[in-house]
């Protein structure tokens, strides 16, 4: 019987497994047991042909030449991982390598990524897929207990290639289409452009906006007050001073008659578990976060730390048959500091509603939710305790009692003019307990008053007011809109249709955020989101189909039903194919519609990092700092930027250099405190790391931790 080769997505993944496993012999790109072989893509080593792969004509962008639409979408390899491509190939041929198993992320681009390296090797060897939500050793050594037959996932990596291969015609042709019609570079994306267009028609909602004056009368009871109101307790605006003053004068002095009293005891639920993009909502509402910066801290909490479950998931369930994991979880963090919070929930049998267990509500993988081990802080950067401590905190809510209150609605009327009093009481804080409030905690008691009991009106005030516009879109605003696309839609049939649908998926849409800010189409300031007059200029002149979120939500609705089945693959890339050509028809009618600024980057690539961008260059004007297999580089280093952070920069503390201190120290340029250990004695210290003007990582004010620290 020969060996089974595993091939993970990164090298500190598949480093996990050949621990579990008792692989030790370390080779050059794979590591070797007696049962098994461990190799890894560094994330993606294949990508879509360019189109001049295709054809020499391509290599000009020329709108003659399109639309572009190959009979059968090549693949290729990456340039600078074409080493490690190279050494899986040689050892899926191996001889005594007889299946190989999928270690990829488990989800619909994991599965592209072993999909592309297996089509690439040509090999004809049975494979089988490992499918964990979890890091730990207890999660792979399960996982490798319940491998399943590769081709399960069939319809999913069909969905994944559907995906890739219509964003790349979409991308091209619209793109090219639209550059050589309108003398500058414009990008465009199946996703990226409508997401714009949210942007977009928000700020132009705001810059239409005219503020308008209202008032409000308020009527003084002594121990409470009420709002003067018209029909219906809500229509509390009046828009003409002269008739606020006249209420206001007439009724101080008079009685008032309680003609409605109403009570109605409420409840709250402890909110759902964490998906991303609620965790990465929190992550900016709480802490400022872009989307993309709480995604990589995940990721980094999943698959170096092992602390929380696979990060990438759009449920917020979790399955019947975790229950026991669960109640084991709940005990492994049982210390300082969420062992006060759990005291509750531990003190009594613990019950799972159907807010938390409900297998009908889990695609791929459940929520985020911590793993069984126990909480060591100290090992964290500042910025992973704040994501790990929402996720604990979420996942010890759940299990609280509801949040009741008390509330009371008084209808009093003074001669011909009526008010409204509304009074709240907490009876029970149940889950907010866990999440302290001001405003949650400011109850309004009014008094016991009867129907048809008077009060006296001591006094009454005028209330000058104005009209708001919408705010600008900040990222947990925008990740909202995306999940919810078909909200924007007025049709009620589509609507329901689309009402699961969104724009990209939980793990693409940061990605779409910080794209839309490389190509300068929109640009952050403070917490906000602004379009640029160039993207303002984009949206004005695509077609509506491109801008559409229910273009948008039919291929991403298309997509899950590939993944489950439901839809035939060539039916989906069939209606892509009439929609490019569409859509390099419509660029023919912008040409001279608006004018852009000029750039000479017309028919070039624009640069596009293989990872997350983590921040703004110090060292150049435009550059942006991304991710590579060995370091942190600039986004200009072909224009000779010199800005590197290699990630073995801090080894001799025991330290790797992570994606998540590296978006830290570009955003604050100092982290303080960070911990290590001395190379020499084994003891810890703390020490400020700080990134300086000359862009190198030093360290500063090196001591020992501190007994505040410790705490």
């Amino acid at each position: 019987m020969g060996k089974e080769l595993i091939i993970a997505e990164k090298p500190s993944v598949a480093r996990d497994i050949a621990e579990v496993l008792g692989c030790t012999s370390k080779r050059d790109g794979f590591i070797e047991g007696q049962d098994y072989i461990i190799t890894w893509a560094i994330g993606h080593l294949i990508t879509l042909a360019e189109p001049e792969d295709y054809h020499e004509k391509y290599k000009k962008w020329a709108y003659q030449t399109l639309p572009i639409i190959p009979e059968t979408i090549q693949i290729k390899p990456y340039d600078k991982t074409v080493k490690q491509l190279s050494i899986i190939t040689q050892l899926v041929k191996r001889n005594d390598v007889a299946a190989l198993i999928c270690a990829t992320d488990s989800g619909r681009e994991g599965e592209l990524i072993f999909r592309y390296i297996y089509s690439y090797t040509k090999s004809q060897k049975p494979f089988k897929r490992l499918w964990i939500s979890s890091m730990t050793d207890e999660a792979i050594k399960e996982g490798f207990a319940k491998l399943k037959d590769g081709k399960a996932y069939d319809h999913l990596y069909h969905s994944a290639k559907c995906r890739s291969e219509s964003d790349w015609l979409v991308g091209i042709n619209a793109t090219r289409a639209y550059t050589t019609k309108n003398d500058v570079l414009l990008s465009i994306g199946r996703v990226q452009t409508p997401t714009l267009a949210l942007i977009v028609n928000r700020y132009k909602e705001i810059e239409d906006f005219v503020p308008q004056d209202y008032f409000e009368v308020q009527a003084d009871y002594g121990p409470f007050k009420g709002i003067w109101f018209e029909d219906k307790v809500s229509e509390t605006k009046i828009l003409k001073k002269e008739q606020a003053e006249a209420i206001a004068e007439r009724i101080v002095g008079e009685k008032g008659v309680v003609t409605k009293v109403t009570h109605k005891k409420n409840k709250l639920l402890p909110p759902l578990l964490y998906d991303l993009t609620e965790l990465q909502r929190d992550g900016n509402r709480y802490y400022g976060f872009t989307a993309q910066m709480v995604l990589t801290i995940a990721q980094s909490l999943y698959e170096r730390s092992k602390m929380i479950t696979y990060p990438r998931t759009d449920s917020r369930y979790l399955s019947d048959d975790m229950k026991d994991q669960v109640k084991k979880t709940l005990h492994k963090i049982n210390v300082e500091p969420y062992n006060k919070a759990l005291a509750p929930v531990l003190a009594k049998e613990i019950k799972f509603s159907k807010r938390i267990i409900d297998n009908t509500k889990i695609t791929d993988h459940h929520a985020i939710i911590p793993t069984n081990v126990t909480p060591n802080l100290k090992s964290l950067s500042a910025d992973q305790q704040k994501i790990y401590n929402l996720i604990v905190k979420r996942f010890i809510a759940v299990f609280y009692e509801d949040h009741l209150f008390n509330s009371t609605e008084m209808i009093i009327h003074v001669a011909e003019d009526s008010f409204v009093s509304k009074g709240k009481v907490i009876t029970q804080n149940g889950w907010k307990s866990l999440y302290k409030s001001d405003k949650d905690n400011n109850d309004v008691e009014l008094p016991d008053l009867k129907k048809k009991e008077e009060v006296d009106v001591v006094g009454s005030e005028v209330l000058i007011k104005k009209t708001s516009p919408p705010k600008h879109y900040n990222e947990a605003t925008l990740l909202s809109a995306m999940e919810n696309a078909g909200r924007f839609i007025e049709e009620d049939d589509l609507k329901e249709q689309l009402k699961e649908s969104g724009f990209g998926t939980p793990a693409t849409r940061a990605g779409i955020i910080e794209r839309l800010i490389q190509v300068k189409y929109i640009t952050r300031k403070g917490k906000s989101l602004y379009p640029t007059p160039k993207g303002i200029k984009l949206i004005e002149i695509v077609p509506e189909e491109l801008k559409s979120p229910i273009t948008t939500g039919k291929w991403e609705k298309g997509l899950t039903k590939i993944a489950k089945g439901e839809l035939d693959p060539d039916k989906f890339m069939n209606s892509i194919h009439k929609f490019v050509i569409y859509l390099v028809g419509s660029a023919n009618k912008t040409s001279g519609k608006v004018v852009f600024e000029q750039d000479k980057s017309k028919g070039k690539k624009i640069f596009t990092p293989k990872g997350p961008i983590l921040g703004d260059c110090p060292l150049c004007p435009d550059g942006k700092i991304s991710e590579n297999s060995k370091s942190f580089y600039c986004s200009n280093w072909r224009n000779g930027c010199k800005m590197t952070l290699w990630k073995n920069t801090l080894e001799k503390y025991g330290k790797t250099l992570e994606p998540s201190i590296v978006e830290q120290l570009l955003k604050d340029k100092a982290i303080k405190p960070y911990y290590l250990t001395l190379p020499q004695t084994g003891e810890k210290k703390s020490a400020t790391l700080v990134l300086n003007d000359q862009g190198e990582i030093i360290l500063q004010n090196m001591h020992p931790i501190s007994e505040d620290e410790k705490k």
